[in-house]
C-alpha cells in the first residue's frame, strides 16, 4: 500500500505548480480582506489539491489499472485516503506559515493569531468534505467525476460568505479540542468503509 501513496505523489508532482498557484492566489484574495482568511486559504487550498489528486486518476485511468493488479480495491481506496489527509495538512499548515508570514510582514493588517484549535477547525472541515466528497468520487468514478467536482466548487464559493459569519460567531478557543477529533476520525473511518463497499461495487 506504501507504493500506492507513493504513486499518487509522483503523479501530483507534474501538477504540484497548480496547487501552488491556488495558494498564491487564495492567499491574495482572502488575507488582506477577510478576518477569516486563514479558514478560507486552507480548505480551499487542500480541496483544491485533492480534486488535482482525483482527477488525475480520472484523466490517466488509474483504476483501470490499478484493479488489474493483485492489489486489493480496499488497499487502492486506502492509499486515496491517506493523500488526500496530506494534502489536507499540507493546505493548512501552508495557510498558518503564509500568515504567520504576513502577520511580521505587514502588521498594520492586525492579522489575528492563529491558535491551534482554528488549524484543528480547519482541518476538521476539510475532514468533513472528504467524508462527503469521496464516497461520491468512487462510486460515480468517471463519469460523475467532473460534475462532483464542480459541485463542490461552486458549493464553496457559494458558502463562503455565510461560512465566515459562523465562523466569527465560533468562539473558537472554547473548543473542544479531545472530543472533536474523535469525532472526526469516526466520521472519516465510516466514510472510509462505505468507499470501499461501493468501490467494490463498481464496475470498472
Amino acid at each position: 500500500m506504501l507504493n500506492l501513496f507513493r504513486k499518487d505523489f509522483i503523479a501530483v508532482k507534474s501538477s504540484l505548480w497548480m496547487i501552488l498557484v491556488y495558494l498564491v492566489v487564495f492567499s491574495i484574495a482572502f488575507i488582506p480582506t477577510t478576518e477569516t482568511s486563514f479558514y478560507f486559504v486552507g480548505i480551499y487550498t487542500a480541496f483544491g489539491a485533492i480534486i488535482i489528486s482525483t482527477m488525475i486518476d480520472i484523466k490517466s485511468n488509474h483504476h483501470h489499472f490499478l484493479i488489474t493488479l493483485p492489489i486489493s480495491r480496499k488497499h487502492i481506496v486506502k492509499a486515496k485516503y491517506l493523500t488526500v489527509i496530506a494534502h489536507t495538512l499540507f493546505g493548512v499548515l501552508a495557510s498558518y506559515g503564509i500568515h504567520w508570514i504576513f502577520r511580521l510582514a505587514y502588521p498594520e493588517f492586525n492579522k489575528p493569531d492563529v491558535p491551534i484549535a482554528a488549524i484543528l477547525l480547519s482541518i476538521g472541515i476539510v475532514f468533513v468534505l472528504i467524508s462527503i466528497y469521496m464516497p461520491l468520487f468512487y462510486a460515480l468514478s468517471k463519469k460523475g467525476a467532473g460534475i462532483i467536482n464542480v459541485v463542490f466548487m461552486i458549493a464553496l464559493i457559494v458558502l463562503a460568505q455565510p461560512a465566515a459569519f459562523l465562523m466569527n460567531q465560533v468562539n473558537v478557543e472554547g473548543l473542544t479540542l479531545l472530543l472533536i477529533p474523535a469525532v472526526l476520525v469516526v466520521l472519516l473511518i465510516g466514510s472510509y468503509y462505505l468507499t470501499v463497499f461501493l468501490f467494490n461495487r463498481k464496475d470498472i
